[in-house]
């Protein structure tokens, strides 16, 4: 599934970044590698997402959250 997919309050584990690679290389920067844990905190009606990846809070629109896929965690936040 997608990031996009994502509800709010849940946590999910990346699995795979499926955008341009300059944008792969900017992420992975930011931490968002394969493996690592990311929480969904908000979701606001344009379709960006408030994530918190390693103590950090990051805003992610639409059109990347739909191509970094992630799997469920069943862990609490």
């Amino acid at each position: 599934m997608s990031l996009f997919e994502g509800i709010k309050g849940n946590r999910y584990e990346i699995r795979g970044l499926c955008v341009e690679e300059a944008l792969t290389r900017r992420l992975q920067a930011l931490g968002l590698n394969e493996g690592t844990v990311v929480a969904v905190l908000n979701r606001k009606r344009s379709g960006a997402l408030i994530i918190q990846v390693r103590g950090t809070r990051l805003a992610i629109g639409r059109h990347i959250c739909q191509g970094i896929e992630v799997e469920a965690r069943t862990d609490e936040v």
